[in-house]
C-alpha cells in the first residue's frame, strides 16, 4: 500500500504461507473473531457459574450457524442463480464454472448469519444450557459483535463490500477490486497474479496503471470502526448495569445499534445486487430492506423488557 494523491493505494496480498499452505487474512480474522468470541463468553459463563463443557458446545452452535447461514444468506439474497449455475460452490469454498478454482469461503451475507445463530440458539437454550432462549440471546450478542468489527476488517483485506466513488481524504483506491487478477497478469507479464498486483504499485512504470482506479469510500472500515461503540456499549450494560436481568434489552439493543450502522452506511455502498433490480425495492438497497426488519424487532424486544 501507498499513498498517492493523498488518498491508500491499498493492493495487500491474500496472506502468509506456512510452508506449502497459505493463510489467508480474511480467514485470520474469522479465528481472530471466534477466539475473542470464545473469551468473552468464558468471562461471562464464569460469571453466571456456568459449565465451561456447554461452552465448547455453544462455540461449535456458532461456528456453525455463522457460517452456513452467511453464506446460504448471501446466495438466497443476492445470487440465487448459483443454485442453478454452480450448486457446489454454494456450501463449498470452490467455484466450478467457468473452470475449476478453490476461492474459500467468500460471499457471505451477515443477515443470513444472524438469522442462523438465532435459530442456533433456540436450540442451544432447549437442548444445552436449559435456559429461556433470550437469555442466551442477550449473551451471545457481545462476543457478536466484537466479531463484527473483525470480519469487517478482513472485507477491508480482501477488497470487498467497497464503497461509492468520492473525493474524500479518506478515500482508498481499491486496486484489487478495479484489476482482476488475469488483468494485473496481462498489463505486467508477471505470471503469478500475486507478484503482478504488487508490481502495479511498486513499479513507477506502472503507475499510469494506478491513475485510472477509482477514490471510493472505505465502507468496511466505517462499519468496523461503528461495531466498536456497539461492542463497548453491550458490554457496559452487561457488566455495569442490571439491564443483562431484563431479559431481551441486550438483545433488542445489539438488532438496533448494530443494523442502524449497517442501514446507514449502505448509503456511502455500493450496489451489491439482490432486491434492487425490482423497480420496486430500489429505493433502498437489499441490505437496508434486509436491515429494517431486524431494527424493528429490536425495537420490540427493548420496549417489552423494560415493561
Amino acid at each position: 500500500m501507498i499513498l498517492h494523491s493523498l488518498n491508500l493505494v491499498w493492493n495487500p496480498s491474500e496472506g502468509f504461507a506456512i510452508g506449502s499452505f497459505l493463510l489467508r487474512y480474511y480467514s485470520l480474522m474469522f479465528v481472530v473473531a471466534f477466539a475473542l468470541g470464545w473469551f468473552i463468553m468464558k468471562t461471562i459463563f464464569e460469571k453466571e457459574k456456568e459449565s465451561i463443557e456447554k461452552l465448547d458446545t455453544l462455540f461449535i452452535y456458532t461456528v456453525f450457524a455463522t457460517l452456513i447461514g452467511a453464506r446460504l444468506g448471501h446466495v438466497i439474497f443476492y445470487q440465487s442463480e448459483l443454485f442453478k449455475e454452480d450448486f457446489l460452490s454454494v456450501f463449498l469454498p470452490i467455484k466450478t464454472v467457468p473452470s475449476f478454482e478453490f476461492t474459500g469461503f467468500s460471499g457471505l451475507a451477515s443477515h443470513g448469519a444472524a438469522v442462523a445463530i438465532i435459530l442456533a440458539m433456540y436450540f442451544y437454550s432447549k437442548n444445552v444450557i436449559k435456559k429461556p432462549m433470550l437469555w442466551i440471546l442477550d449473551r451471545i450478542v457481545i462476543p457478536v459483535a466484537c466479531g463484527a468489527i473483525f470480519v469487517r476488517i478482513g472485507n477491508f483485506i480482501n477488497s470487498e463490500i467497497i464503497g461509492k466513488a468520492t473525493d474524500s481524504s479518506l478515500g482508498i483506491k481499491f486496486v484489487q477490486d478495479f484489476y482482476s487478477k488475469n488483468d494485473a497478469v496481462k498489463i505486467t507479464q508477471i505470471a503469478n497474479p500475486n507478484k503482478a498486483f504488487k508490481a502495479l504499485t511498486n513499479n513507477p512504470e506502472y503507475s499510469k496503471y494506478i491513475d485510472v482506479v477509482p477514490v471510493l469510500h472505505p465502507t468496511q472500515l466505517y462499519e468496523s470502526f461503528c461495531y466498536v461503540f456497539v461492542f463497548v456499549i453491550l458490554m457496559f450494560l452487561y457488566w455495569k448495569t442490571d439491564y443483562k436481568n431484563k431479559q431481551g434489552f441486550l438483545f433488542g439493543t445489539f438488532l438496533v445499534l448494530l443494523w442502524t450502522v449497517r442501514f446507514f452506511v449502505e448509503f456511502l455502498k455500493e450496489s451489491q445486487g439482490g432486491f434492487e433490480k425490482y423497480n420496486m425495492f430500489n429505493a433502498l438497497s437489499t441490505g437496508q430492506w434486509l436491515s429494517l426488519p431486524f431494527i424493528l424487532i429490536g425495537v420490540f424486544y427493548m420496549y417489552k423488557a423494560k415493561k
